[in-house]
């Protein structure tokens, strides 16, 4: 008997990485979905992760000129700048990838597809309002949502520490566990200490940049 697909959309980071193992665990054939969006990634070795994770299948898919086209350029000529400061690369980009993705598990008639969003953001939202919008039959399965999976992994640290039990390899670290999202719009950081308004970021979460501290004094 054939097990049930499900497209994961996968980034090769910490929490789809694990997210890949236990949706193979628990009896599904996994296919991946990477969506090329203008990350500075090796896609090849991406793909090579998520096969030696337990996938059956990877698509990679250059998303670029229609995420330009269709997303970031509307979004400037509306002005669209959350509170006057922040892009929006990370909400404008959800969409994108969710309607690839649904393209792909119909093509492989796949019963359910996934995504690594946390239940108490916007990103959930943002995903599984385009599948219904474009599948309505579709099954979504979000394990930041799961009982199961959340009585497993209380956290970050939970995650890192399975990821290393299963020898998935990952760049978060107990001591550097930020999740970064990046894209032809910008790049944003989350978790972690980043987490806590009380605390100011170090300087090791800069990766495009600097801190305004260690930037050139000069235009």
């Amino acid at each position: 008997m054939s097990k049930p697909k499900v497209v994961l959309a996968y980034s090769g980071g910490l929490d789809t990485s694990v997210i890949l193992k236990w949706l193979s665990n628990k009896g599904f054939d996994v296919i991946c979905f990477v969506g090329n969006i203008g990350q500075n990634e090796d896609f090849k070795k991406v793909e090579e992760k998520a096969m030696a994770t337990g996938a059956s299948k990877v698509y990679v898919e250059d998303l670029r000129e229609e995420f330009v086209r269709e997303f970031i350029f509307p979004a400037l000529l509306g002005n669209a700048v959350y509170e006057g400061r922040y892009l929006m690369g990370t909400s404008l980009a959800r969409p994108a990838l969710a309607r690839r993705q649904i393209r792909i598990a119909e093509m492989e008639n796949a019963v359910a597809v996934s995504h690594g969003s946390t239940g108490k953001g916007n990103d959930q939202v943002r995903f599984e309002l385009t599948y219904y919008a474009l599948n309505p039959d579709i099954q979504v399965i979000a394990p930041w949502r799961d009982r199961e999976f959340l009585d497993q992994f209380k956290g970050r640290t939970d995650l890192i520490n399975y990821a290393k039990e299963h020898g998935i390899p990952v760049t978060a670290t107990n001591k550097k566990p930020y999740s970064e999202d990046e894209n032809l719009m910008h790049i944003s950081h989350e978790a972690g200490i980043l987490e806590d308004p009380m605390l100011r970021p170090t300087e090791d979460v800069f990766t495009l940049s600097v801190s305004p501290m260690a930037a050139p004094d000069k235009e």
